[in-house]
């Protein structure tokens, strides 16, 4: 959740929201309005201000609510084997076999089972990659560099800092967040109305996936069971299986660490 510009000096320089903003906001919601059936909103994490602790909640959905939105149209797509044409993994030395094309992961079965079928290495380095968009995205010289705060320190939640204003050399001149500057050329009304609909259809797409998931695990999901998502006997919530030879995997897939 992002700070909402109620007026245009709020939105050139951004203020930690409260319970009242909070209350606010999804008033202009349109469904539920607001709704929290946990004190989340009214604590102080670490010890710090309730809006702090707002600027950390806020940031957690909207970037859950973005994942799941990219992760609810993947789940669509690569359930119906569409994947690109080339090789995730060319062949290794002189062993042509070694060659792993996405059709092959596709190939596996359902998303669930094409994450388990990926090569260690994938696996490692999109966890990796992962990691590093955490760590630049809390980073304290990145946001400085950036004309940026922290989210629980008066910042913006739901924007990220310039790489290229950070030194990081890499070989898109994309930035991570608003890659086209489109939001840019908005207006503090349109900033929040989009803000609205984000929030909003993330929540919607965290449910989506989430749903998803249970599903395949045989759970009952109201609608989502009539569109034959095909059962899945791994355990979703852990990122390696067996089959990747890891240290400490066998004994926490042994022990059902990580079971849904």
């Amino acid at each position: 959740m992002a700070p909402i510009a109620h007026q245009s000096a709020r939105a050139a320089a951004p203020v930690m929201e409260t319970l009242d903003d909070l209350k606010a906001i999804q008033s202009k919601s349109g469904m539920l309005g607001y709704f929290n059936p946990t004190p989340l909103a009214e604590m102080e994490f670490w010890g710090q201000s309730q809006e702090a602790t707002i600027g950390f909640l806020r940031q957690a959905e909207l970037k859950h609510g973005r994942v799941a939105m990219a992760a609810f149209v993947g789940f669509c797509v690569q359930s119906n084997g569409i994947c690109f044409p080339w090789n995730l993994q060319g062949p290794i030395g002189p062993w042509e076999n070694a060659a792993i094309s996405f059709a092959d992961i596709s190939a596996a079965g359902s998303p669930l089972d094409q994450w388990d079928a990926l090569p260690t290495a994938a696996k490692l380095q999109i966890i990796l990659a992962v990691g590093f968009f955490e760590w630049w995205g809390e980073n304290t010289y990145a946001l400085e560099q950036s004309g940026m705060k922290h989210y629980m320190r008066g910042g913006k939640p739901g924007t990220y800092p310039s790489f290229n204003k950070g030194g990081i050399p890499h070989p898109v001149p994309l930035e991570l967040w608003d890659p086209f500057g489109f939001t840019s050329k908005m207006t503090p009304e349109a900033k929040e109305r989009k803000l609205l609909v984000e929030i909003n259809n993330g929540r919607a797409a965290m449910l989506g996936i989430i749903g998803f998931v249970s599903a395949a695990k045989g759970c009952i999901v109201p609608i989502q069971d009539s569109v034959g998502i095909p059962p899945y006997a791994g355990q979703p919530m852990a990122p390696f299986t067996a089959s990747d030879d890891l240290p400490y995997v066998a004994d926490m897939i042994a022990s059902k660490l990580g079971a849904f």
